[in-house]
């Protein structure tokens, strides 16, 4: 049966100003290798993470092109394309990144190799947890440097009545994150809110296996485009009157649960952990990438937990 999610107070106004305790910077203790289909283009793809040393951060090295050109996961490189979120940096790409970010990000990995031979990574079930699977097992290390977090000190929203996302102070020591998904227009998804305080424990649990979701007339589409060609109802949730088509939710409000898995993946393109409270009504990559390109510009105070004396 599918579960429902844990049900929290939205009240985040005032920022938590307790001493923090020294969270420190984290990798991988080994390479793990996940391979797979790529949704759109359909070509197998090898995706490896690599440990990497203090404040390297998250990058993707090209090993298909000449040179293994780097494309760090800064939202700098961020460009805007239908349905996914993609970088290009020094004429390389990588497209449908966010699951893979979402599961490092997840995990709490601060530095990270992210080494692939195609365009495109793979969709695999649609969801963060055959790549969450792969990093646990490769195990992951503490380093001995401090990790860098942004504190959302003010708050902030973009977007219109129909979409939105803010952002504001948290009221605990970490990231929190609420998601408002409105279908209704198509019953079989309704209206699904959940809101989570984003840990390890918590992404692995409530929001890993949470899959890609889609219309029915959305997926004709895309076929009828040349896109998806090996793509079945088993590897995305489609959607007709009656719910999703040849397959089962894992959870009542999958949709939601997965729109969130998205925007953990999005935020981490801000190089740092975040120490505040997201809202996003109706939100996807766009208003995402465009949030975090304003908690950047605004000067919102990065702030590094060291070890007491």
């Amino acid at each position: 049966m599918p579960r429902h999610a844990d049900r929290k107070s939205a009240t985040r106004n005032t920022p938590d100003l307790r001493p923090r305790p020294p969270v420190m910077q984290q990798t991988l203790s080994k390479p793990a290798v996940v391979s797979g289909l790529g949704y759109w283009s359909g070509r197998e793809v090898r995706v490896e993470f690599c440990p990497a040393p203090p404040d390297a951060g998250i990058s993707f090295v090209r090993t298909d092109i000449a040179g293994s050109p780097r494309i760090p996961a800064r939202i700098e490189h961020r460009i805007e394309t239908p349905l996914r979120t993609t970088l290009t940096y020094g004429g390389a790409r990588v497209e449908m990144i966010e699951h893979v970010l979402a599961a490092v990000a997840g995990l709490g990995i601060d530095n990270c190799e992210i080494r692939v031979n195609q365009v495109e990574m793979p969709g695999l079930d649609g969801s963060a947890l055959p790549f969450v699977e792969a990093l646990l097992a490769a195990g992951i290390t503490a380093l001995d440097t401090p990790a860098v977090e942004l504190l959302v000190r003010e708050p902030a929203r973009l977007g219109d009545d129909q979409a939105w996302i803010e952002a504001r102070p948290a009221s605990g020591q970490g990231l929190s994150l609420r998601y408002r998904l409105d279908y209704r227009d198509l019953p079989s998804i309704g209206q699904q809110t959940i809101e989570f305080d984003i840990t390890p424990e918590v992404f692995c649990r409530e929001l890993a296996p949470c899959r890609t979701f889609i219309r029915k007339a959305e997926a004709e589409w895309l076929r009828q485009q040349g896109f998806a060609k090996n793509v079945t109802t088993a590897d995305v949730l489609v959607f007709d009157e009656d719910g999703p088509i040849d397959n089962e939710l894992r959870f009542e409000d999958e949709c939601a649960r997965h729109k969130m898995l998205d925007l953990v993946g999005d935020l981490s393109l801000i190089g740092h952990r975040i120490v505040g409270w997201i809202n996003s009504h109706c939100g996807g990559h766009r208003l995402n990438g465009e949030l975090v390109k304003i908690l950047l510009q605004e000067g919102q105070k990065l702030h590094s937990r060291r070890r007491s004396a």
